[in-house]
């Protein structure tokens, strides 16, 4: 008994170290999901391209980061976590340096969409830290803390992203201040090679290409129908059937899974009475959360004295707007697990859904001034925050203990798909009736309208998902009376 406990402190010392370089690593993401927002406008007159057309960078980055989740975090488990994350950084920096040095659109946004292995970062670091604490005491609890410090410095890069960005763009060449992320992701490299060991015992076994290539048809074959839908207009019927073909595709997916030994995505957990709200949720928050994002930097970057509407606000004070937004976050992020101690885990996911939705539908009356706009977003800010927190930890405690991996993961996936369905029928309605002549490259006033009322709708749709589902979901009750999920036939 006497020998252990300096071994505990020993790897609990190196696992702080292992969380300190890691935390850099989610830093840099923080700095990439903010850095670029306050110039998305200058990036869409560089590309000669509408600014509805800036909903498809987002809109292909998301997509293509549906697919890289379950896939790199299956092969983290089945031949090293740190392997993973060393190649979806390389990708990520290669694709970086793509952009400084290009005026293609379609260059442009294929560098754009492989920047998106950088959403796998955050799971394969959490599977490191748990493959290091797992035979700690308080494995758990040392694991949630770990994971509470990389969403700190995820936020805080997020935030100094926004406010670098919005201020070098305002200060130098464009294809200067792009060469900036691109420097950081090759730092992030080398502290991953450098400072932190591969996970122990990886398991092995056989991927699961066919549920890959199933859902990657499906996610493909539907976005492209909405693509089609956005250049042949909605009374295309062609674009609808690829549309519905890709809704189709769905069906022999799950069949595959449901048969698989070892499956990509184990569809069973969408019937659990606690999970399936969960996920459909999640589905439904990603819709702002990650498709409105280009929509409010653009609308805020509009003259009103041209267009008569819009903020016209410059980059540096676009990204302030942001940061301030990401400061909301923060608190909410923060704030919920003091909310779901004073009332149920439930009643507070239902609270902050409320504020997601209720804040996007203050802006159908209040978008002409600086102040309402910022009003507007951090009410979003603070439920999207508890949101962004509360839903993989929801779905951890409504799953089997078996399962929990799979479920906060697919909280993950799902959310990301909702994005990328969004930014896609966000592009559509910013680029039909659009405002001024043909030459003009703002979006339409009513296609802005269209993004805060879908945003503001979803939202409380997921709040109405939440309220029916059980009254002790996600609470330390519900856990103690989860039964183990039967073994995968």
């Amino acid at each position: 008994m006497t020998r252990r406990a300096p071994s505990a402190r020993v790897s609990i010392g190196t696992l702080a170290g292992v969380v300190g370089f890691l935390a850099f690593v989610e830093f840099t993401s923080g700095v990439l999901q903010g850095y670029y927002t306050p110039m998305l406008t200058d990036i869409a007159r560089h590309l000669g391209i509408h600014d509805a057309d800036v909903n498809w960078l987002e809109g292909t980055q998301l997509m293509l980061s549906a697919l890289v989740v379950p896939a790199f975090a299956k092969l983290g488990d089945m031949i090293g976590h740190k392997r993973m994350l060393l190649i979806s950084t390389a990708v990520t920096a290669a694709a970086a340096f793509v952009l400084p040095f290009t005026d293609s659109f379609p260059v442009f946004l294929a560098g754009w969409a492989l920047m998106g292995f950088y959403v796998v970062w955050l799971p394969l670091e959490i599977a490191l830290i748990w493959s290091r604490a797992r035979r700690m005491p308080g494995r758990s609890t040392i694991t949630a803390r770990a994971a509470g410090f990389l969403v700190a410095a995820l936020e805080s890069g997020a935030i100094i992203g926004a406010l670098a960005g919005g201020a070098l763009v305002d200060a130098l060449p464009l294809w200067v201040v792009l060469l900036v992320p691109a420097v950081m992701i090759v730092v992030c490299f080398v502290v991953v090679l450098v400072g932190v060991r591969e996970s122990p015992e990886p398991t092995g076994g056989v991927f699961d290409t066919g549920g890959l290539v199933l859902i990657s048809l499906a996610l493909i074959a539907f976005t492209g129908g909405l693509s089609l839908l956005r250049l042949n207009g909605p009374g295309d019927v062609l674009s609808w059937l690829v549309v519905a073909l890709g809704v189709a595709l769905v069906v022999p997916f799950a069949l595959w899974e449901l048969r698989c030994h070892d499956p990509l995505i184990d569809v069973r957990m969408f019937r659990s009475p606690a999970l399936g709200p969960v996920f459909l949720t999640a589905g439904l928050f990603g819709v702002s959360v990650l498709g409105a994002q280009a929509p409010l930097s653009t609308f805020a970057r509009t003259d009103p004295g041209v267009y008569g509407y819009g903020l016209g606000t410059s980059g540096f004070a676009t990204s302030l707007i942001i940061g301030i937004y990401l400061i909301a976050m923060i608190t909410g992020a923060l704030a919920y697990p003091l909310a779901a101690r004073l009332v149920a885990p439930r009643i507070a996911l239902i609270v902050a859904a409320l504020l997601v939705g209720g804040g996007f539908l203050l802006f159908l009356p209040l978008h002409t001034s600086y102040l309402q706009v910022i009003v507007n977003m951090v009410i979003v800010g603070l439920g999207s925050g508890a949101l962004v927190a509360a839903l993989p930890a929801a779905a951890a405690s409504a799953a089997s203990h078996t399962q929990t991996g799979v479920a906060t993961g697919l909280t993950n996936s799902v959310k990301t798909v909702g994005g990328a369905i969004a930014s896609c029928v966000f592009g559509i309605a910013l680029l039909r009736g659009a405002a001024g002549a043909a030459d003009s490259t703002a979006g339409s006033f009513a296609g802005y309208v269209t993004v805060w009322v879908v945003c503001g709708v979803t939202a409380l749709a997921g709040a109405a998902l939440l309220a029916v589902g059980p009254k002790t979901a996600f609470s330390d009750q519900a856990q103690a009376t989860t039964a183990p999920a039967e073994p995968i036939p």
